[in-house]
């Protein structure tokens, strides 16, 4: 059975940091994309970040370049979204999520989700 297990979240004032982390276990992740997505009240779910397991290739959202860094854990079979420079504009939930190619960073494109942890960035 797959899991992703997010972990991480919790209140920081704005230009705060907090590192996030998805433990993932069930199969195989090396041939995979990892993703992390975050949605906020009334409004729809947006990527955010991804990186393939197998040559740690990155995509990124524009409104998050330059301050969020995604990396992975071999190893720990894990992967990390370090988020610094934190804005009011970054409260959201956020969810990990794995699919099994190289996309866009759209949601239809990952297969596996996990249950999200809460970010909130206060002003």
């Amino acid at each position: 059975q797959v899991q992703l297990v997010e972990s991480g979240g919790g209140l920081v004032q704005a230009g705060g940091s907090l590192r996030l982390s998805c433990a993932a276990s069930g199969r195989t992740f090396t041939s995979y994309t990892m993703g992390w997505f975050r949605q906020a009240p009334g409004k729809e779910r947006e990527f955010v970040a991804a990186i393939r397991w197998s040559n740690s290739r990155t995509l990124y959202a524009d409104s998050v370049k330059g301050r969020f860094t995604i990396s992975r854990d071999n190893a720990k079979n894990t992967v990390y979204l370090q988020m610094n420079s934190l804005k009011p504009e970054d409260t959201a939930v956020y969810y990990c999520a794995a699919a099994p190619h190289w996309g866009i960073g759209e949601s239809y494109e990952y297969d596996y989700w996990g249950q999200g942890t809460q970010v909130t960035v206060s002003s």
